[in-house]
């Protein structure tokens, strides 16, 4: 007998390829061995070559399976190869930091230093839990560091969408809905003019008090659809609805590509630097005649790995992501068509926001 969870996923995914436009293009699931977790797909994301920081980053990330599985030689061994790395290399990573920033850094440095000793002595008296909290807060330290390296944005956006926001880096918001708070990372980045015309529409509290227009299991969570006929955000000096190109940034390449899907560029396989693959992902909407046609509607990812079909990831190079809940996940499944959005507060980066530049 089938699973009913499965048949009613895939009774929603049929639903969305054949909606109205105020619906994103998506199609299915992220495979399975994609990377599922916000934090790490955020650090990777970060726009600096600093191979000695990336090392550690990585050595700490790789862990999942020894963790689970108690394999504390290996965890004993991947602590000490991170203070080694650490100590071995910090010179190497200080001559990369501007100078103004240097003094700074190097506190931050002590206090991963620091860390890094209580994960090693945790993994020495195989304290999990106490492993636990010392990588987590390691990571969060070297994700601090490795921003501080950033020292301007890394590329020009094209001349024809000067009259559109953007964000410069990245923005820390709250959600708030009825149901509680979700808190979420917007990626200007690698998504500037998505990321951008999402915290505008913020800022202006465009999205306080509309309701989830769309709400579907295991599929997606859609806000942004204003009242009366619109469907977009209509500029109030312009009279006309304001769109957004679709923008999409791959590994490979140092700026992002616009209103062209992987399709359209025979990358098929391609992965973006921010991928679809975890609950919580923000993506931007559009309708399925155009991809420059995305004003205001945005979805959250309801990301369901043991529904995941591994290989058949069309909505990566479909749809933008500009963001991740990193935070009030729980919330998500929660939602539905019945609750609102009622404030977007933006925690951190609103001075990064350049509209009209």
């Amino acid at each position: 007998m089938a699973n009913p969870r499965v048949v009613k996923a895939l009774i929603a995914i049929f639903l969305a390829i054949a909606v109205s436009w105020s619906n994103p293009a998506l199609a299915v699931l992220p495979p399975g061995n994609a990377v599922k977790d916000p934090s790490v797909i955020l650090r990777d994301a970060l726009p600096i070559e600093q191979k000695e920081l990336r090392d550690l980053q990585h050595s700490l990330e790789r862990i999942d399976d020894e963790i689970k599985g108690n394999r504390w030689n290996s965890l004993n061994a991947t602590a000490a190869s991170g203070q080694f790395l650490l100590t071995t290399n910090r010179t190497k990573i200080l001559s990369n930091v501007p100078s103004e920033k240097v003094n700074e850094f190097e506190k931050i440095l002590d206090s991963l230093k620091n860390n890094l000793e209580k994960l090693s002595e945790a993994a020495s008296s195989q304290n999990k839990d106490e492993f636990l909290v010392q990588r987590v807060s390691s990571l969060d330290l070297i994700g601090n560091l490795e921003e501080m390296l950033i020292e301007k944005f890394p590329y020009s956006i094209p001349q024809k969408y000067d009259n559109l926001p953007r964000l410069l880096g990245r923005a820390t918001v709250e959600i708030n809905t009825n149901k509680g708070k979700l808190y979420a990372i917007i990626d200007g980045y690698n998504a500037p003019l998505t990321a951008g015309s999402f915290i505008d529409l913020a800022i202006k509290g465009f999205y306080d008090g509309l309701p989830f227009n769309r709400a579907e299991d295991f599929y997606v969570l859609q806000n942004g659809d204003p009242e009366g006929s619109d469907v977009g955000y209509i500029d109030p000096k312009t009279g006309n609805e304001r769109q957004i190109p679709l923008e999409i940034k791959i590994p490979s390449e140092n700026k992002p590509f616009y209103n062209q899907t992987f399709d359209d560029l025979g990358i098929y396989k391609e992965t973006p630097v921010l991928p679809f693959s975890t609950l919580g992902t923000l993506g931007w909407a559009h309708s399925e005649k155009a991809l420059n046609d995305g004003s205001s509607q945005f979805f959250m990812f309801l990301y369901e790995a043991e529904l995941t079909p591994a290989g058949l990831n069309l909505i990566d190079g479909r749809n933008a992501a500009f963001g991740y809940v990193v935070k009030g996940n729980e919330l998500l499944k929660k939602l539905d068509t019945n609750d609102k959005i009622i404030s977007i507060n933006i925690l951190e980066g609103e001075n990064l926001l350049k509209p009209n530049a």
